[in-house]
């Protein structure tokens, strides 16, 4: 199941519009709708369902003013303090790209959506939202507070005042971007291809203003042991699954790089798929023919370029590949399931 930090819900209470002379009967609400209780005391869980916070989320933009954007101002809320240790290996780390590999490191212990992968471009870097199916609104609004989450620590970290280059999304413009162009101060381009945003070579390595390697490291050290604690043996092939899919676009990952994500060893990892039944390059296999699948049925995008983003290197060795995994060619699977 996947999950997200019921910190979160937390952060979300007092951008409620007050109902009450109180203020608590809205936020009450949002906390039992959670699970939680009003108060943020005692012994919270750690992780809700992250479908518990779609719901959250698709609720409060209905009821809520302007509640569309609640994603994007909780986010500009986001210190890197509210993240505990994994907020302060952020903080810690000697610049932008080592912030944001440690988030694509370990961005786990927070939640299984919406996380980051890193991808170069030459003069800039593009930080990038896993889309996840990306079919509802509340997984929507997450991917919005992701991206404004790290652009505000991007600012509260960074030796110079930061901006992204620009910032993208998958999905329609809202009807109002008040809240958007307030916080993330840049080009905003809704429609795309993409979840995420561009930072130039520059802002990625002038520094952070509290690097400190040392501390950096201390904190990897505790964030591998929480993170270990995340990789649900019983859903190991599903974890693995997506750890490829994410990084098939630059090839296929060695199992040592997928074990390095998952925070285990790759003898670790291949023991324990093999105590499941599974096989490494099986789940490779798989996870080529449904990305490939996903992609043909609902984008435009050439074959070539889904061969790309799937780990091939040449339209001819996909086609070959995807049907002798699917039976069709790509181009005869597009036809059977393209929409009328």
């Amino acid at each position: 199941m996947d999950h997200i930090s019921s910190m979160f819900v937390r952060k979300l209470a007092p951008l409620l519009v007050p109902d009450t002379p109180t203020g608590k009967t809205r936020a009450q609400a949002m906390f039992e709708r959670a699970g939680l209780m009003y108060q943020p005391i005692g012994d919270q869980p750690r992780t809700i369902p992250a479908a518990d916070f779609f719901d959250i989320l698709e609720n409060l933009a209905q009821e809520e003013p302007d509640g569309r954007s609640l994603g994007v101002r909780l986010g500009a809320r986001m210190q890197c303090d509210d993240y505990g240790p994994f907020g302060l290996a952020f903080k810690a780390a000697p610049d932008l790209l080592g912030s944001f590999n440690r988030v694509e490191r370990f961005g786990m212990v927070v939640t299984s959506v919406a996380n980051y992968r890193v991808e170069p471009r030459g003069k800039t870097t593009f930080m990038a939202i896993d889309p996840g199916e990306n079919t509802r609104l509340g997984q929507r609004m997450t991917n919005e507070l992701a991206v404004s989450a790290g652009t505000a620590l991007c600012r509260e970290v960074s030796a110079k005042a930061f901006t992204p280059a620009a910032v993208f999304f998958s999905h329609e413009r809202p009807a109002s971007l008040d809240a958007y162009q307030r916080h993330f101060r840049c080009p905003l381009h809704f429609g795309t291809d993409r979840d995420g945003f561009e930072v130039t070579e520059d802002d990625l390595r002038v520094g952070n203003r509290l690097g400190d390697e040392g501390l950096s490291k201390f904190f990897e050290t505790h964030l591998d042991k929480e993170l270990a604690e995340f990789v649900d043996d019983s859903r190991l092939d599903q974890k693995v699954c997506s750890e490829i899919s994410r990084a098939l676009s630059e090839g296929v990952p060695a199992i040592s790089d997928v074990a390095s994500r998952l925070g285990m060893s790759a003898r670790t990892l291949q023991r324990r798929l093999s105590d499941d039944g599974h096989v490494y390059q099986d789940l490779v296999e798989l996870t080529r023919r449904r990305l490939a699948e996903r992609l043909l049925r609902q984008t435009d995008y050439a074959l070539a370029e889904i061969a790309f983003l799937t780990g091939y290197s040449e339209q001819s060795t996909f086609t070959r590949a995807f049907k002798r995994l699917s039976g069709q060619t790509p181009a005869s699977y597009r036809q059977v399931t393209a929409g009328p």
